[in-house]
């Protein structure tokens, strides 16, 4: 098992290896993880193909790189895959996934960082698994988008995309420049279009991203740096097996420029061997380490099939607009298709 933490720049690698300490969930893929100031929470994911792992709450303290695994009260979340979390404040919300029986949920709780408590809120959008959750801390919202599961659309008042956009399961989903991305993602066959939701004229449009996107792609990581959405590997041929194996994953990062709809490849120093390789169906969230807004990435499934229990985090050298991580203690939760 891999348990070693890294920081690197997508120009060049600008800190040596770092040892992960303490008591830490190790490798799963199919988990979540977020950042609340200067520590990254993690839950759920599996280990073995589709067997959740346990519901334990672990913190990583990311000045000194130390895991804890809480001992939280309230109600406790049976243990899950597929599942998301985001934080608003000081609180965490942790929202959908599977459960040992294969069954998609739709439970919505919180998690108080200052108390270690849970709470079971009242229930989100229709039951799903393998969907992704993103803050918009400034407008404090949560949205939802996409994922597995029954049938249903909306939870609250978003407009439909309509048929330009297809349901779809492990899609990316950011906020930048004021206005919600989503992403590729996976219906049949691996996608390619990006969609954009402007929350000040409630408007969907279809983005023209250019002949240099990235290949079609799902499960991968995403994040709003600025104008820019930030993308790290991800699924671009999936296994015959399904969820019980391993496909075809990327190590590529990029960025679209979401006012120009220009995609670029970042320079990510992609023949080091300090580069995590490989992967998809990792934990990963947007936040700010020593000051820097990145993309801090954890674990996730291999070629091989082998969950990974490694650490990443990657604060893009993009342009001067890149702003500091702002939280915000409101929720207006909504979410797409």
């Amino acid at each position: 098992m891999i348990k070693h933490s890294f920081l690197l720049t997508l120009s060049c690698l600008v800190v040596p290896q770092l040892e992960q300490k303490g008591d830490g969930p190790g490798a799963r893929s199919s988990h979540a993880i977020t950042l609340v100031g200067d520590t990254a929470y993690a839950f759920g994911g599996e280990f073995t193909p589709r067997v959740p792992v346990d519901n334990t709450m672990y913190a990583l303290d990311l000045k000194t790189r130390t895991w804890s695994a809480l001992t939280t009260t309230g109600d406790v979340p049976p243990p899950r895959v597929g599942v998301t979390m985001a934080s608003v404040g000081a609180t965490v919300l942790v929202f959908g996934g599977r459960d040992q029986d294969h069954k998609d949920l739709n439970e919505l709780y919180s998690f108080d960082t200052l108390t270690n408590a849970w709470s079971l809120l009242p229930s989100g959008p229709p039951h799903r698994s393998y969907h992704s959750m993103v803050t918009d801390a400034e407008a404090g919202r949560v949205y939802v988008f996409g994922g597995c599961g029954d049938a249903g659309q909306r939870w609250a008042e978003l407009p439909s995309l309509g048929e330009a956009c297809r349901p779809r399961g492990g899609p990316g989903l950011a906020v930048a420049a004021g206005k919600v991305w989503v992403v590729y993602g996976f219906w049949g066959e691996e996608l390619d279009d990006v969609h954009c939701y402007d929350p000040a004229t409630g408007r969907w449009d279809a983005v023209e991203a250019g002949s240099d996107r990235p290949s079609p792609r799902s499960v991968f990581c995403v994040a709003g740096i600025g104008k820019h959405v930030v993308m790290f590997g991800g699924e671009v041929d999936p296994s015959d097996l399904g969820y019980l194996g391993a496909g075809k994953f990327s190590a590529e990062a990029f960025t679209l420029d979401t006012e120009t709809g220009a995609f670029k490849r970042l320079d990510d120093a992609s023949e080091s061997e300090h580069h995590p390789g490989p992967r998809g169906w990792c934990a990963f969230a947007a936040g700010e380490i020593d000051r820097r807004r990145g993309l801090l990435v954890y674990g996730g499934n291999s070629p091989t099939n082998d969950r990974l229990g490694d650490i990443y985090f990657f604060p893009p050298i993009l342009d001067a607009s890149n702003q500091a991580f702002v939280s915000s203690n409101s929720i207006a939760v909504c979410a797409g298709r």
